[in-house]
């Protein structure tokens, strides 16, 4: 015959059982929170496309640039196998949204446009609204290695010349340790012109 002692002490233990499992179960769900608020950012960074050469201030897309651009949604629509590009940003500029349209319609996401004067206020946003995430920037030729160098990554990167259009520079921004910068090309190749 079990006495209120016995069961005193087994509702004690049935109480300590299920504290230590809540005590785990919360450190579980806190680590996993921090290492996934604290994951790597990849931003990728490419030029807007060749435009027209035409006295519009503010010129659209050419024929070469529509194909390169529909070389850089073939690259990038599923450059990661498990959720793909998170956000888009690019300039107001015409040949900027057209570069970067293609792509997030494919993957139905809007285009933040933002200043291309201001490099440090987008890589703040980017960061702040998507950490852990991939982001593709568009951008020009003055602007790109400004980024770049702003988000932290390679102080090397070479000035773009202004018919060169074939550069993807990924950048990866760790919670912790170096941010690495990679260099790919896509396209039509840019040869550079001879010095003279």
């Amino acid at each position: 015959m079990r006495t209120s002692k016995d069961q005193d002490r087994k509702r004690k233990r049935r109480l300590r059982r299920l504290q230590v499992i809540v005590i785990y179960t919360a450190i579980a769900i806190g680590l996993a929170w921090f290492f996934e608020s604290q994951a790597t950012t990849t931003i990728i960074f490419v030029r807007h496309a060749e435009q027209f050469d035409a006295p519009d201030s503010d010129p659209g897309l050419n024929e070469a640039g529509q194909r390169r651009v529909a070389e850089l949604m073939r690259q990038l629509v599923d450059v990661d196998v498990i959720a793909g590009i998170d956000a888009v940003y690019a300039t107001a500029y015409k040949r900027s949204q057209e570069t970067a349209e293609p792509i997030a319609n494919a993957l139905n996401l809007p285009i933040h446009t933002y200043d291309a004067t201001d490099t440090e206020t987008v890589l703040k946003t980017i960061l702040k609204n998507h950490k852990g995430k991939i982001i593709l920037v568009v951008g020009h030729s003055n602007t790109v290695p400004d980024l770049i160098t702003n988000s932290g990554a390679s102080k090397n990167v070479p000035a773009i010349h202004h018919d060169e259009f074939d550069n993807i520079y990924i950048i990866s921004i760790p919670w912790f340790g170096k941010t690495k910068t990679i260099r790919l090309r896509f396209g039509d190749p840019f040869i550079a012109p001879p010095l003279q």
